[in-house]
């Protein structure tokens, strides 16, 4: 069975379907650590953000791999008291030093903070123009908001990062997405672990002879989004890249699919404060 560890980005870019996420990991060993594991392991996306506070950390796990830079995915992502026009143009050049990079693969809007997020994206476009992030896009994006931004961008984003995981599938945005050829990202992919004890999916997991969070990783790459689960474990993160070797059936997807709750572990899009 054949299958694509990568996806072609609307505007040509090529992003690994499977990555590590670096939400909450400390900087300094704990992120370098994760990295370099993620790395030998064979994956090839690191998504941070400049809230993460681990930019620096991020950085030097890639250095400290070995492992060619045009050959790394690096995602980061500006922050919301960040946003505007100007200050997000000083906020891209801090977090491409911290990184201790030239460029980065793709630049995200972190969350649409009202009033500004169009400002952010003219800024965006420019870095972009500018040839150092090599693709830009959004992060928890409802669809009004990327009809928002769509309505007069001169780059399309050609990325949605979204909370997704098995009881909050956000079927409809990713329906709208595919239309407006934008890929869907998943954050929290595992439901922050607690997917992993649902009885259905270690069931299935048994049934193949996978992990529970084995068969939501393969569940995501399967229905087309792009997947960064976190973890500072080396065991885990090699257990979470070991999800090429199967494939779940229709039958198996669907059940997934029904476990839907519109459940939402992080903040709304619509309502945060932060």
């Amino acid at each position: 069975m054949t299958f694509e560890k990568t996806k072609k980005l609307a505007n040509g870019s090529v992003i690994p379907r499977l990555g590590l996420g670096v939400w909450r990991v400390q900087d300094g060993q704990e992120v370098i650590d994760s990295v370099k594991w993620a790395l030998e392991t064979g994956y090839r996306l690191i998504d941070t953000a400049a809230v993460y506070k681990n930019e620096e950390g991020v950085g030097e796990g890639i250095r400290l791999s070995g492992i060619p830079r045009e050959e790394i995915f690096v995602t980061t992502k500006l922050w919301n008291e960040d946003q505007g026009y100007e200050s997000t143009m000083k906020a891209f050049d801090e977090s491409l030093n911290k990184l201790g990079l030239d460029y980065v693969d793709l630049y995200l809007i972190h969350w649409p903070v009202k009033d500004k997020y169009k400002e952010s994206w003219r800024a965006m476009e420019e870095i972009y123009e500018s040839g150092r992030a090599k693709a830009i896009g959004l992060s928890n994006f409802h669809k009004h908001h990327v009809e928002d931004i769509l309505a007069d961008a001169k780059v399309r984003p050609v990325v949605d990062q979204i909370e997704l995981h098995p009881t909050l599938s956000q079927a409809p945005l990713r329906e709208y997405l595919k239309k407006e050829n934008i890929a869907v990202e998943a954050w929290s992919p595992l439901g922050q672990g607690k997917s992993l004890e649902n009885p259905v999916l270690v069931e299935m997991g048994k049934k193949y002879g996978k992990s529970a969070a084995q068969v939501i990783i393969r569940w995501h790459l399967q229905n087309d989004i792009i997947v960064i689960p976190k973890s500072v474990h080396e065991e885990r993160i090699r257990e979470n890249f070991d999800v090429f070797d199967f494939e779940l059936s229709q039958e198996d997807l669907k059940v997934i699919d029904d476990l839907d709750m519109n459940e939402r572990l992080g903040a709304d899009p619509d309502n945060f404060n932060f």
